[in-house]
């Protein structure tokens, strides 16, 4: 089950790194204003989970992958509290889903620190 667990978050965070390239306006688009260099940062995230998405499938480099997923996921958090702050929208519920993926990104860092 483990394993299992280990493949799928490989290709979700693998999955999750490639739109930054082909659709990079839409991840620009939620970048805090008080960064610099936005475009290269969206390039930049999503190269780091591609990469560290696939460190997670060798047994070599499974440890590095777990923890750059878990590097990255903190350094985005930012950037996601600052969503909910920014969020001046109508959408009750679009509300409610900024707000709780801060306590699921905290559960991704812990799913990530059980393969560190």
């Amino acid at each position: 089950m483990e394993n299992q667990s280990l493949y799928f978050m490989a290709a979700m965070y693998i999955a999750a790194g490639i739109p930054h390239f082909w659709k990079p306006k839409a991840y620009i688009k939620i970048m805090p204003s008080y960064l610099p260099y936005h475009l290269e940062l969206v390039y930049l995230s999503g190269a780091l989970e591609i990469l560290f998405g696939v460190l997670l499938l060798f047994p070599d480099t499974q440890s590095l992958g777990a923890w750059g997923i878990i590097a990255v996921l903190i350094g985005v958090f930012p950037a996601n509290i600052d969503m909910v702050v920014k969020y001046k929208g109508k959408r009750t519920w679009y509300r409610a889903l900024l707000w709780l993926r801060l306590p699921v990104q905290l559960w991704l860092i812990y799913w990530a620190w059980i393969f560190t």
